[in-house]
């Protein structure tokens, strides 16, 4: 929670996302790393809207999406799809926000590394406090999150994305 206390501003300089691949894996826990791909990862939001707030972000250091190869927007979207399965496996959340903020005006709080946010919603799940006190009400502490969805994902493979599609 150490987070909490910092004042506002003191975040270190650098680039979240490449600060924490850079990390080794043994640190992916405290780095709230919960996959690496071959393209792209999946971590948990340090800042969650609500819990199980997570993002998809590709390794290469880039603010812009179509700058991407084909090959990893489908690996991101692969990762959303096992993200999403996860969070209903866990949490049974009632829908999803998944979006990315491309540029600072928006709303990119990381406007140089492009990312795509999944954010679990429940009915009810919002309140006035983030309104009146710049607060987020968040009922579960980040290690427990993670801790539950990295053994969830671990249960979900390959193969639950190659569903039968409807013919027309």
């Amino acid at each position: 929670m150490k987070y909490l206390k910092a004042p506002k501003g003191s975040e270190k300089q650098g680039c979240i996302f490449c600060d924490k691949l850079r990390a080794s894996k043994r640190s992916d826990r405290k780095n709230l790393l919960l996959l690496r791909g071959e393209r792209a990862f999946v971590m948990l939001n340090l800042y969650p809207y609500t819990n199980g707030h997570l993002m998809v972000a590709p390794y290469d250091h880039t603010g812009e999406l179509e700058s991407l190869d084909g090959e990893t927007l489908k690996e991101m979207m692969m990762l959303v799809a096992k993200s999403i399965r996860a969070l209903r496996k866990m949490m049974n959340p009632q829908g999803f926000n998944i979006g990315a903020n491309l540029g600072r005006v928006a709303g990119a709080g990381v406007d140089d590394h492009v990312h795509i946010h999944i954010v679990p919603r429940w009915g009810g799940d919002t309140n006035f406090m983030p309104v009146l006190a710049e607060t987020r009400m968040i009922p579960e502490l980040l290690p427990q999150t993670y801790a539950g969805l990295l053994a969830t994902l671990q249960t979900i493979d390959g193969a639950e994305t190659k569903k039968k599609r409807r013919r027309k």
